[in-house]
């Protein structure tokens, strides 16, 4: 038995009643649903390699350093797993990294110790300064990523942080 069809008109509004923005908005959906979806860059931009700079891998991390007037831009890659206190201490004879680090932290996540206890915790994004006398690591499973400024071993001076972490 088929089912009658009803011959009464529909109450909805004809496509010519309804409001400008609602058919503005209607037809931006329509164009977003028909086009091809884009796919992410294959690679972040921030692992992205740089040219003309000077590369080194030291104890898994991978340093990428350029002059920028009197001192330097560095992108530091930590791996995932990277403990300063296991994988570098090795390689610079000190007990702790007498470095200092000032610079943004672009990807993932940095947990750093001083001799006496502070901790410091730094999550992407985040503008990073870190006084030298300290043991850091990698948080998680993700690689961390500093863009770092420094002048060498005039880092401390030049910038005018203390020489060890004091509280």
């Amino acid at each position: 038995m088929a089912k009658k069809r009803s011959t009464r008109k529909s109450k909805r509004k004809s496509p010519t009643r309804r409001s400008p923005r609602t058919a503005a908005t209607r037809r931006v959906s329509a164009r977003r649903s028909a086009a091809p979806r884009r796919r992410p860059p294959a690679a972040d931009a921030v692992f992205a390699p740089l040219r003309g700079i000077d590369r080194r891998e030291v104890a898994g991390v991978t340093l990428e350093i350029a002059p920028a007037g009197e001192a330097r831009v560095k992108r530091v890659i930590y791996p995932a797993g990277f403990r300063w206190s296991v994988d570098m201490k090795p390689v610079s004879g000190t007990d702790l990294c007498m470095h200092a680090h000032v610079g943004f932290l672009a990807r993932g996540e940095i947990h750093i110790e001083y001799a006496d206890g502070c901790i410091a915790e730094f999550k992407a994004p985040e503008i990073v300064a870190i006084e030298p006398g300290h043991d850091g690591w990698v948080v998680g499973n993700e690689p961390a990523v500093l863009i770092e400024f420094d002048f060498e071993r005039e880092t401390v001076r030049r910038l005018g942080m203390p020489d060890a972490h004091r509280h």
